[in-house]
């Protein structure tokens, strides 16, 4: 293994053994009461926790069987479970100091157990309505209008489907079922910008099976995401091109007068790349061109390069909080939904399925359904 993946293991297994300590230091504090033997197996269990998930993500690269995958799905639920914690428990300090501060005669410890039993209780349940909301996939439909659109494609509708995580948490039932929702609009299109694959070991062929019965009149389209290529990203293209989905690798193809696009994840984030790539499709502003491109970024370039339209994803709009604003700090308004930069229109999606906790707390999963005017 290279050095950079190593030191990024050791600094994630950090954090999360801070956070572990945070949860665990919140419970011993405010319940002082707790008998030695219980807060000995407390310790015990929160030690296991605090490794389980960059044990379940390395075993999840290496194996695919029921029980790496159950260990995973478990393993990322509790990851999630532990980010609301660990921020009720910030602010059971909060309120514990606040508590003080106005009663400062009183005996504030006695508020203790109640303060944390109320905001562990209220993570809980936005832990359950997380894990729920990340079920629920919306359907969000717009019409697009593109200068230069052919006759031919006004009235055509085309599917956004981005972020799908086909791996250990999201696997071919997942995948059947967003393709049934995508056939019930008869699309004549489909674009899948990145992250088709969690990025771990899994029976691929298997989980696209879907996909060998979706067949819109236009094709299906592809470009890599971050996860496809964190391993050797051929297995995945091969798998993805055995399933009858067209893979654009720094490549294009012209359906019916639109030029259709899409960039590698690695040669988007490299100016000079991504430059090169854009210059070589010599683009005729006459002729609209949509753009895959995993993440909504290099929009000046994009835009001055004559495209059209690019679809994106890998935002996940943050896919819970706090991470949503931390996101928005990063894309800004581009972070999901329609937006325009000059005369590029930019459409960022929030995917369908998650990375890590299967959660979503101020985001929603979507499929996009477009129609062009």
């Amino acid at each position: 293994m290279k050095a950079w993946p190593v030191f990024a293991i050791f600094c994630i297994q950090i954090i999360l053994l801070l956070g572990h300590w945070l949860v665990y230091s919140t419970v011993i504090a405010f319940y002082p009461a707790i008998p030695a033997g219980i807060a000995a197996d407390l310790r015990l269990t929160i030690l296991i926790l605090a490794f389980s998930f960059v044990a379940a993500s390395l075993l999840s690269f290496r194996f695919t069987n029921f029980a790496v995958h159950l260990f995973y799905r478990l393993a990322a639920m509790w990851l999630g479970f532990l980010n609301f914690f660990f921020w009720a428990s910030i602010l059971a300090w909060l309120a514990w100091v606040l508590v003080r501060v106005a009663h400062p005669v009183a005996n504030p410890d006695a508020s203790r157990p109640l303060i944390v039993a109320i905001l562990y209780g209220i993570a809980a349940l936005g832990g359950v309505y997380g894990l729920v909301n990340a079920q629920i996939i919306r359907v969000r439909r717009m019409d697009i209008q593109l200068p230069n659109l052919p006759n031919s494609w006004r009235g055509r509708r085309a599917v956004l489907m981005s972020d799908l995580h086909l791996g250990p948490v999201n696997g071919v039932r997942f995948c059947r079922r967003l393709i049934a929702m995508a056939l019930r609009f008869q699309p004549d299109i489909v674009f899948i910008p990145g992250d088709l694959f969690d990025g771990t070991k899994a029976d691929l062929d298997r989980l696209l099976v879907p996909f060998q019965a979706f067949k819109p009149p236009l094709g299906i389209y592809f470009s890599t995401g971050n996860h496809e290529e964190f391993a050797v990203a051929t297995q995945y293209l091969d798998a993805i091109t055995r399933a009858g989905v067209r893979v654009l690798a720094n490549k294009s193809v012209t359906v019916e007068g639109v030029r259709i696009a899409g960039v590698l994840y690695q040669d988007s984030t490299h100016i000079i790349r991504m430059k090169g790539f854009l210059d070589s499709l010599a683009l005729d502003r006459n002729h609209p061109c949509i753009l895959l491109n995993h993440a909504p970024t290099r929009l000046p370039i994009v835009e001055q390069a004559g495209v059209s339209m690019q679809l994106s994803g890998h935002t996940h709009g943050g896919q819970m909080i706090p991470f949503t604003w931390l996101t928005r700090r990063i894309f800004g308004r581009f972070t999901t939904g329609l937006n325009r930069f000059g005369a590029l229109l930019v459409y960022t999606s929030t995917g369908a399925g998650t990375w890590g906790p299967p959660m979503r707390i101020g985001s929603a999963p979507e499929l996009v359904v477009f129609t062009f005017v």
